[in-house]
């Protein structure tokens, strides 16, 4: 046997849950810059990684010496990780689409997946080979030798995601954490009889300076050939994602993971024309109110939207910029004028999550004005549910003004029309009165409790700006008349006044309505005769978050693809269609039992019932997983170390799980067992279901975090004693029990899979993360419903099988 010590396969696994991890995380990011990425096409990268792992540890090959096919498994993880961080950033050159614009969902999915497939087979066929290894360490049992890989792998997890979030995000580049992560699963194996294997790490740690360089030169060309036309000013690492500044002519544009987040001019004469997108939106917003003394500015800091906002009468801003180093770059390009206003003594300058901040705030604003891209993703659709107007009325002082800009003020097009009548119902839950206002390419939408507040009254907006003594060359009372056009504003809310007042209006386009829209004070007379609006598809909220549905489908016409618009239908998607597999599943383990040649019936009723408890364990933990993650982000905020620390919980809670049940799993462990545990979960699930919501009106951070902790931990605990179970019944029943770990681990894999496509395109943005809780917790219930066939007493059956009689019992 080549394991000599215990220790040193506990190391070995160890470095396998590290390395993978880093080499998720890494890849994650990776691809999410050169998608700019959402929560999309994290979904997908999810499931093409578990897809291809899962492949690798259900085709591993059988070995006599598994110990030194794992010294060849992690030194091809050792090369090719580095190259495939360069070939991902190199990626878009592969495709015909312009800088700046996004790559459409089937490039998207089929790139992403073939290009880290090489490094996740290895890393699923390295898995299979140390459970071999430890298998045979305990006298040739492979069920202790897979519980123990499993739970000390997922341990290996928990540490390389806390270590990642927490320290080496902060000092290692992409390629020197890649190098780091196949060292580490080299340096832990035993080296054999050639003592060559000892030397790769060295090497790797003398190659650090000249992998900071590569780095630096990789991350140079990936901009050159996104943005041929700009240069590259600065690239920094953050704990939110790569930042890059670019420069194109007399322009500065600031990225963070691919994400253009602003942009702003580079010298004297392209601020003043920068200056106006920023003060057309600071002064039409300021004039809202009659008073704004406390304001809150979220976002736009960096464009001028905080140096406009200091030319009225205001007596104190909190500014909040969620990324300090986003923040630092930033300032070191932006302009003079700039950089003065985020000194300004009125000024208080935060670098916090926005949403937490209202949560927490002390001060009642008058003004709250939030300059947030679009909701493009799931993190940022949290600015605009109905959930956060609620708590941002909350902090509003009386007559107190919100506002908020969309993109897409031109409403003849059906998906944008749907987005942005998505927040102008939602908004309009929760204030009274809510006034649209812009151009054809922006739209800026504003609520108040107060009635003759907001108005679009170009007169009374001249007056309120000039009674303010403003001097400004980007912007003068006369603007006023330029953006808000009576005729534009009229018809604007009459469209979104009235689209989305049927269940299947987001299928057709906006009625354009009569030739000359009524005034404003008409429209708002004749609400109450107007149909009540189709809340499932037009009421954005932190737990069905439609409008980064909506978006999505405006993203993918934006693209290149030819494919069919389906994103388009993902409203249309109901979650009861998926009714009849779960029977149809119920309806085989049946026919198995009962059905089947008697001498053949028992196992093969077993084998189906330990498959299907492995394939929906996997499909309903990724579900709820998904699930937490939404959740936790909508009513905590956008902490990425948070969620990181969330992760590594689960990970240790499916460590302490499988831990458990392979310390208390009887020498014959019994498919009753089993069931039990598929039953647990289903419960445990249905209870998150009801409880999410009571989570969402915490308002105590450190509650809100360790409610989050304590389900996610016990949530993995659950699922992480399905494994060893499943190998111990399939084990009691199969003539091949080493090919058991790499069939069980590879199609729990491939459920998760699908469980984090589901979850994340269609489950949670469009049914919620409540009905997403109890789909979970129903696949674990028909789990279990397939069991209770299996545990019948064989002798009912006819079969004399004692291997089964022990499993079943």
């Amino acid at each position: 046997m080549t394991v000599k010590r215990p220790s040193s396969m506990v190391w070995a696994v160890l470095a396998l849950g590290a390395g993978s991890q880093l080499a998720q995380i890494v890849l994650l990011r990776e691809l999410l810059t050169v998608f700019y990425g959402h929560e999309l096409s994290i979904g997908l990268i999810l499931a093409g990684w578990m897809l291809w792992v899962g492949i690798g540890s259900g085709f591993a090959p059988a070995v006599r010496r598994p110990m030194r096919a794992a010294r060849w498994t992690a030194a091809g993880v050792l090369l090719l990780f580095p190259v495939t961080i360069l070939g991902l950033r190199w990626l878009r050159a592969g495709f015909d689409v312009m800088p700046g614009m996004h790559l459409a969902l089937l490039d998207l999915a089929w790139s992403g997946t073939l290009i880290v497939a090489p490094v996740c087979i290895l890393l699923g066929i390295h898995f299979v080979l140390l459970a071999s290894a430890w298998g045979r360490r305990h006298a040739g049992d492979p069920v202790r030798g897979a519980a123990n890989t499993y739970y000390v792998e997922a341990v290996g997890n928990a540490c390389g995601g806390m270590l990642f979030t927490l320290l080496l995000v902060h000092y290692l580049t992409a390629l020197h954490l890649a190098a780091v992560a196949g060292a580490l699963m080299l340096a832990v194996l035993p080296a054999g009889r050639r003592r060559m294997w000892r030397m790769a790490p060295l090497l790797v740690v003398l190659s650090f300076p000249w992998l900071g360089r590569l780095d630096t030169w990789a991350t140079g060309r990936q901009w050159r050939l996104a943005a041929p036309d700009q240069t590259l000013i600065d690239s920094r690492q953050s704990a939110y994602g790569p930042i890059a500044v670019l420069r194109r002519a007399d322009q500065f544009n600031i990225f963070q993971s691919g994400h253009l987040v602003t942009s702003f001019g580079a010298d004297a004469a392209a601020v003043v024309f920068e200056e106006q997108s920023a003060a057309n939106l600071a002064h039409v917003v300021m004039t809202q109110h009659t008073d704004p003394g406390r304001v809150l500015l979220v976002g736009g800091g960096l464009r001028g939207v905080l140096r406009d906002v200091l030319r009225h009468p205001v007596e104190t801003v909190d500014y909040i910029e969620i990324n300090p180093v986003l923040l630092a770059a930033g300032e070191a390009v932006t302009s003079r004028t700039t950089r003065d206003a985020l000194r300004d003594p009125r000024v208080r300058v935060l670098t916090t999550d926005g949403r937490l901040h209202v949560k927490r705030a002390d001060t009642h604003y008058d003004l709250m004005l939030f300059d947030v891209p679009d909701p493009s993703t799931a993190v940022l659709n949290r600015y605009y549910t109905r959930e956060f107007f609620a708590e941002a009325k909350s902090r509003l002082a009386p007559g107190g003004v919100l506002a908020l800009r969309l993109s897409g003020g031109d409403l003849r097009g059906r998906v944008t029309a749907n987005r942005n009548a998505a927040v102008y119902h939602t908004m309009r839950g929760v204030f009274p009165r809510v006034l649209a206002l812009g151009e054809a390419d922006t739209m800026l939408v504003a609520g108040v409790d107060t009635p003759g507040t907001i108005t679009a009254d170009v007169a009374e907006l001249q007056r309120r700006f000039m009674e303010r003594g403003i001097d400004t060359p980007a912007f003068s009372a006369h603007h006023f008349s330029l953006l808000l056009d009576p005729s534009r504003v009229r018809r604007m809310n009459w469209i979104l006044r009235h689209h989305g007042r049927h269940p299947e209006a987001h299928r057709a386009p906006p009625e354009t309505g009569p030739l000359i829209a009524p005034s404003l004070e008409d429209q708002e007379a004749a609400d109450a005769d107007l149909p009540p609006v189709a809340e499932r598809v037009f009421i954005n909220s932190d737990f069905r978050p439609i409008g980064y549905v909506h978006h999505l489908a405006l993203w993918n016409r934006t693209t290149r693809s030819r494919a069919p618009q389906w994103l388009d239908h993902l409203p249309d998607a109901h979650w009861n269609r998926g009714i009849p597999v779960l029977v149809a599943i119920v309806i085989v383990a049946l026919g198995l039992r009962f059905l089947a040649p008697p001498r053949r019936r028992m196992r093969w009723s077993v084998r189906y019932a330990v498959l299907t408890a492995v394939f929906t364990t996997g499909f309903s933990t990724m579900m709820l997983q998904v699930a937490l993650l939404f959740a936790f982000q909508g009513v905590y905020g956008y902490v990425y170390e948070r969620v990181g620390m969330i992760v590594a919980l689960f990970m240790a809670g499916l460590a302490g799980g499988a831990f458990i049940a392979r310390t208390l799993m009887p020498p014959k462990t019994g498919l009753s067992l089993l069931a039990g545990v598929q039953l647990g979960v289903a419960l445990f699930t249905v209870g998150i279901a009801f409880v999410l919501p009571v989570a969402g009106r915490l308002d105590v951070p450190w509650l809100v975090f360790t409610f989050f902790a304590g389900i996610t931990f016990f949530t993995g605990m659950l699922c992480g004693a399905d494994f060893p179970l499943a190998i111990a019944c399939l084990s009691e029943i199969s003539n091949n029990p080493g090919h058991v770990i790499g069939r069980v681990y590879g199609l729990e894999l491939i459920g998760a899979c699908l469980g984090a496509v589901a979850a994340s395109v269609v489950l949670a943005p469009v049914h919620g993360l409540t009905v997403t809780c109890l789909l979970a917790a129903s696949m674990n219930l028909v789990a279990f419903i397939v069991c209770l066939p299996a545990i019948i007493p064989a002798s009912a059956a006819g079969a004399g099988d004692a291997g089964i009689r022990r499993v079943s019992g």
